[in-house]
């Protein structure tokens, strides 16, 4: 592997001093790929209006084509932090207004590419904000192949389209998650509820790696919503985390949640419910869900390094 500076004719935002991560990364089979550090971009999809997509103006590399607001990470930074960060610069995406879905990664082991899907919350009008778009336009999802697209977008786009339309979601009994560590969760039911919920909101930011599901690649962003009863309900809120605060039995109110878990996302819910009472796994299940003992979620909160 080769590390170079661009090429003169390629410039890169001409305002401002270079990033490091600005440079290209030569494979020895003599591919050039953009971005030291690897690289990221957004693909916003909005339900009424299709997928944001950037003609590239001409000096680019594969200029001329159809793809998304994207470029070279910055050393240490997160794919999703440079995706956002890219498509502000470029297409003055506000990050406030999309919630990531899912991250694509495309690994030449040299160099990656990670395509972040995150959905519009809150609609807004992509503007062009440095000279590397020609034009930014919604298109909607079944017209996208009509554009000459950038190869690498052309072709993740099959899996992409396959996926953006699925939201995770995994409903937690926080009580029976509580249960599970005898830290002493008794003595202070509210504080232990809001340590657990802190670390459900890692989870959410970092993402499930979808590999251990048979889906090398991508990671998922669950829309998690955390039930809590009793005293637990003093907890206090934490971005990230859709609260349920039971107003009696906890195990009803996790089976209330599963059963609206449709109206609190905006995509195809595909849904988990977490508790390791055998009875209510079995209620849930009635629903069509799956069920997952406490153990599982566990795990996958184990995996990720705490943000505190």
């Amino acid at each position: 592997m080769t590390i170079v500076p661009p090429e003169p004719g390629e410039p890169r935002r001409p305002q401002g001093p270079r990033d490091p991560g600005d440079a290209w990364v030569i494979a020895e089979s003599g591919e050039r790929y953009w971005g030291r550090f690897g690289a990221a971009g957004l693909l916003a999809v909005d339900e009424h209006r299709g997928v944001l997509l950037q003609h590239r103006v001409a000096w680019s590399h594969f200029g001329g084509t159809w793809g998304i607001p994207g470029g070279a990470l910055h050393e240490g930074e997160s794919v999703i932090s440079g995706a956002l960060r890219e498509s502000s610069e470029e297409a003055g995406v506000p990050g406030a207004s999309v919630r990531p879905l899912l991250a694509h990664t495309l690994d030449k082991q040299v160099w990656s590419y990670t395509t972040i899907v995150a959905t519009v919350v809150e609609p807004f009008t992509p503007e062009i904000t440095d000279p590397e778009s020609v034009e930014l336009r919604w298109v909607p999802k079944d017209e996208v192949l009509d554009l000459p697209l950038h190869p690498g977008f052309a072709a993740a786009w099959p899996e992409l389209v396959r996926l953006m339309d699925v939201r995770p979601v995994i409903v937690v009994d926080v009580a029976n998650l509580m249960g599970s560590q005898p830290d002493g969760w008794w003595k202070d039911r509210a504080g232990a509820a809001q340590r657990w919920l802190e670390r459900l909101a890692d989870l959410a930011a970092e993402g499930i790696d979808a590999a251990r599901f048979g889906r090398p690649g991508i990671r998922f962003y669950p829309w998690i919503v955390a039930v809590l009863e009793g005293a637990a309900r003093d907890a206090a809120d934490v971005d990230g985390i859709h609260i349920v605060r039971a107003p009696g039995a906890g195990d009803d109110a996790v089976v209330a949640a599963v059963a609206l878990a449709g109206d609190e996302v905006d995509l195809e819910p595909d849904v988990t419910a977490v508790t390791s009472d055998r009875e209510l796994q079995e209620r849930v299940r009635a629903l069509g869900v799956v069920a997952e003992g406490v153990s599982w979620l566990r795990e996958l909160i184990d995996e990720v390094p705490s943000r505190g």
